[in-house]
């Protein structure tokens, strides 16, 4: 090991060719990531970054090698993911915020009701894994309720890790649940308060044509949906109806194959009123949302079908609404 200091650029160089070489994408931005993370600094600033000693090179060196032998995702070597406003703590076992997923969080943001004297608004979100919706909505509105719902243990570490760091930082505290999202008991106590439900479950119907590095780590438990990619929407839209108040919010992101079928999912329930399908940046479906009917209107039980108020709309909006 060279024992003088090391230019960041140099350093950053050397880890590109590193991955370059094992046909990493985006080689050199992973590169000055790693090169960052090991300095504890932005991205933005490597390039006023004080010299890397040879402790700090090695490192670099290290995650750069491991990345291109095992392909593990650069997400859990750094042992963190970027998550809208949020840096959140991830690793084997949970699922990687993916950018996606800050649409449903924007769209929900803007569609709960205005902060006021009285206590602010219950929201629950099921299938939690790391935390990513809910504790974005709890830094985002001090003033809600939020609830996580995670079934699986590893996940549930990760998600109990992230909540106990915002609340440290001074974010309301989110109550984290250990439950199945699927079962219609779940969260009994909540029964018709709550403002909004808010998913991202596992929707990819069942494959093998993803990238090797996300087959490999990524849990399935946390990717896959069914042959369909239903298999956890159709039982969690039935909880969401029971748990919601009248008027209360829904929002399940979905497979962008799957956009029409998740519709028809949530209108046939029965308990939901206008169901709007709403795209990402690049315009494909991403996320579906509704609004709960008054049970003493409604079609009355669950997949009871349509009622006349029942409207599926197709022309979406595209990426945020906020």
């Amino acid at each position: 090991m060279d024992p003088r200091p090391a230019p960041a650029a140099e350093v950053v160089r050397s880890a590109t060719r590193t991955l370059q070489a094992a046909g990493v994408d985006s080689a050199l931005v992973e590169a000055q990531l790693i090169c960052a993370h090991v300095l504890g600094i932005d991205r933005g600033r490597l390039m006023i970054a004080d010299d890397l000693d040879a402790t700090a090179v090695a490192e670099v060196e290290r995650i750069a090698a491991a990345r291109a032998r095992d392909r593990m995702p650069l997400q859990y070597l750094l042992g963190r993911a970027a998550s809208g406003r949020l840096d959140l703590a991830v690793g084997p076992g949970v699922f990687i915020p993916r950018p996606e997923t800050e649409l449903l969080v924007e769209w929900t943001l803007a569609a709960l009701p205005a902060p006021a004297p009285e206590p602010g608004p219950v929201v629950v979100d099921l299938c939690a894994g790391s935390g990513t919706i809910a504790l974005e909505i709890a830094h985002a509105r001090p003033d809600a309720r939020v609830h996580a719902v995670e079934l699986h243990d590893a996940a549930l570490e990760w998600l109990r890790r992230n909540a106990d760091e915002r609340a440290a930082a001074g974010d309301t505290p989110v109550e984290v649940h250990h439950a199945d999202a699927t079962e219609i008991g779940t969260l009994a106590h909540l029964r018709g308060r709550v403002a909004a439900v808010v998913s991202n479950p596992p929707y990819i119907p069942v494959t093998d044509d993803l990238p090797a590095e996300i087959l490999a780590h990524e849990p399935a438990t946390a990717l896959f949906g069914g042959g369909d990619g239903l298999v956890v929407v159709v039982p969690l839209v039935d909880l969401a109806a029971a748990l919601l108040a009248p008027g209360g919010l829904l929002a399940v992101e979905h497979d962008d194959t799957t956009g029409d079928a998740v519709a028809a999912v949530v209108s046939a329930q029965g308990g939901f009123g206008t169901v709007e399908q709403h795209t990402d940046l690049a315009g494909r479906p991403r996320f579906v949302t509704a609004r709960r009917l008054d049970p003493g209107r409604g079609a009355g039980g669950d997949h009871g079908g349509n009622n006349d108020d029942d409207e599926v709309v197709t022309s979406a909006r595209k990426g945020t609404t906020r």
